[in-house]
């Protein structure tokens, strides 16, 4: 997969009219001439990849990260990026340029998709081919909508590449339409797509990832029995895998952020990263653009050419140490998560001594980082994003059970998180309100700096409480009515009058 997407070939099509005065000319790309063969239509999927991971509008480089990351009680943006700053601090507006990439982003992964799925049909493939690519591109169409319904509420639903100017100003769906498209594209996925991909084509959308997804995507709406439905496709009773799927937690939970452990089993579906193609890590989808990520050198400390964009907040730093291990020493989520002054502690290969702390806070961003390195400076980071790893899938599952007061069935899940931190089994006899306590601590430290925390809360209810139980910057600005979405982009307000 790491050689699938990195094809600079943006997939641009021209709606050329043909009659007996007009010939198609064979060296431009037309509809005509394109989505022909196979390898069209890779290069329409590969086009569509793309999208999550570019500098300028992806959601997994260094624009979308801290719009994921940014709102939460657990993180801080600094204010030297003025638009970063205000979302961090809950004084985003409509005009917010960061946000506005993004949506941008999620629209242009849609399109893309779109023409996958309207144009296979007519390509040169056998059904299953057909099938399968069309599959592929409902799930990655059904991701983008995942991340514009978590981040934006209600969003106008494009399922067809418009014909004409007026069929691109589409008016706003609620948000149980879109969570109906995102779901039935992502039950196509799950019945067309493969289980696994020879080794060439590793890091392509699985029928496991679109499982995953679904289930997810029930358990953002509650729907509870759905979601362990899916959930127990993938995992048994006891939280192994169940076949034909072989993922597994990692025994190093560190491993999953560290390049040489990309596409691991723990991994259900990751943006692919390499330090290939140009080096210049402010283009956008031209020839000179990099396809590695800069989310390294973002986070990283000035000491070693970083930005020092985002730090962990106090609230987190202490929620790491709220149990010991076993042993009596510091859960190892947090040695892998966060830097911060112990006993012999090295960053980038320099004694913490020699860090100055920011910001009053205690700790610095350590996991995707490349801190085995001497430094971040102009470095393009190779390391993969996890979308969704099977940790997620568990906490996910245990939670779906307790919800329907199957709190038994839940205790092996969250044990098996559990002892790779080495910590001690639950107790038996944890009541309904204990047991969600113990899933909301969990997810807070087995998921810094990978996007869930602001959701979590917010399906939960629980926006204002933890964010203003908080050291968060800006606490004091956070409105229920005004911040639990992104609002819609004001230049998209301006040229669609149908929104």
């Amino acid at each position: 997969m790491k050689n699938y997407i990195y094809i600079f070939m943006l997939v641009t099509l021209l709606n050329a009219c043909t009659n007996e005065l007009e010939q198609i000319n064979p060296n431009v790309i037309t509809q005509e001439n394109y989505w022909k063969n196979e390898n069209d239509i890779l290069m329409g999927l590969a086009a569509t990849y793309k999208t999550f991971k570019s500098k300028k509008t992806g959601y997994y480089n260094n624009t979308g990260i801290p719009i994921a990351n940014g709102r939460g009680d657990d993180f801080y943006i600094r204010n030297d990026v003025a638009d970063f700053y205000k979302l961090s601090t809950f004084n985003n507006a409509s005009t917010n340029v960061n946000v506005s990439k993004i949506f941008e982003g999620f629209y242009t992964g849609i399109f893309r998709a779109n023409q996958v799925i309207e144009y296979t049909p007519n390509a040169e493939l056998t059904e299953t081919q057909k099938n399968i690519f069309i599959a592929e591109a409902k799930f990655l169409r059904a991701l983008n909508y995942f991340y514009l319904v978590i981040n934006f509420g209600d969003v106008a639903i494009v399922t067809e590449v418009p014909k004409s100017k007026e069929e691109y100003f589409k008016t706003h769906s609620s948000e149980e339409e879109v969570w109906k498209l995102i779901e039935d594209d992502l039950k196509e996925a799950k019945e067309f797509l493969p289980v696994s991909y020879s080794s060439e084509w590793v890091g392509r959308a699985t029928k496991g990832a679109a499982i995953g997804f679904l289930g997810k995507a029930y358990l953002y709406q509650e729907k509870w029995d759905q979601a362990e439905t899916e959930f127990s496709i993938l995992i048994d009773a006891t939280g192994t895998s169940k076949a034909p799927y072989s993922y597994d937690l990692l025994s190093n939970y560190e491993d999953n952020f560290l390049k040489e452990h990309d596409n691991n089993k723990e991994s259900l579906f990751e943006i692919q990263f390499q330090n290939v193609g140009g080096t210049n890590i402010g283009q956008t989808e031209n020839a000179n653009e990099s396809q590695g990520n800069v989310n390294g050198q973002f986070f990283a400390p000035a000491e070693v050419g970083g930005w020092f964009e985002g730090f962990p907040t106090n609230k987190i730093f202490n929620e790491f140490q709220k149990e010991k291990t076993t042993t009596n020493d510091f859960d190892p989520r947090m040695y892998a998560s966060i830097m911060w002054n112990y006993p012999g502690a090295v960053f980038y290969n320099k004694p913490f001594s020699e860090y100055t702390l920011q910001f009053g806070f205690n700790s610095m961003i350590k996991k995707y980082q490349n801190w085995r390195d001497d430094n971040e400076g102009i470095k393009i980071s190779e390391i993969n994003e996890k979308i969704l790893r099977f940790s997620d899938i568990l906490l996910m599952q245990a939670e779906a059970l307790i919800m329907q007061d199957k709190i038994s069935e839940a205790y092996p899940l969250i044990d098996r998180i559990r002892n790779r931190a080495n910590l001690a089994p639950l107790s038996i006899g944890k009541i309904k309100s204990e047991m969600l306590e113990e899933i909301r601590h969990q997810r807070m430290i087995e998921f810094f700096r990978e996007g869930h925390r602001f959701y979590d809360l917010k399906r939960w209810g629980l926006l204002e409480q933890e964010i203003s139980n908080s050291d968060k910057v800006g606490k004091e600005f956070f409105n229920i009515s005004k911040h639990e979405y992104y609002p819609i982009p004001q230049n998209e307000l301006n040229t669609n009058s149908n929104w």
